[in-house]
């Protein structure tokens, strides 16, 4: 395996609309939030930190995270 197997596999060049996260046009890759599972749980997280789930966020506060509301 090498560098190059973290950039997409499959051609862009006859792509309409690539997906905005891996950028796949034929198929997803495997780490895709639209394939993988655990990844679209992380998403969900960094959207609303209120998907986090109560095991996760004990786990995250031992280990020092705080969270906090954004301000704009």
């Amino acid at each position: 395996m090498n560098n190059t197997d973290f950039i997409h596999s499959q051609s862009r060049s006859n792509a309409t609309s690539p997906c905005e996260h891996c950028l796949g046009t034929v198929e997803h890759e495997p780490w895709c939030v639209i394939r993988d599972p655990k990844v679209q749980y992380a998403y969900a997280i960094v959207n609303d930190p209120c998907a986090l789930t109560y095991r996760d966020s004990l786990i995250l506060h031992s280990l020092g995270v705080t969270w906090r509301n954004r301000t704009r």
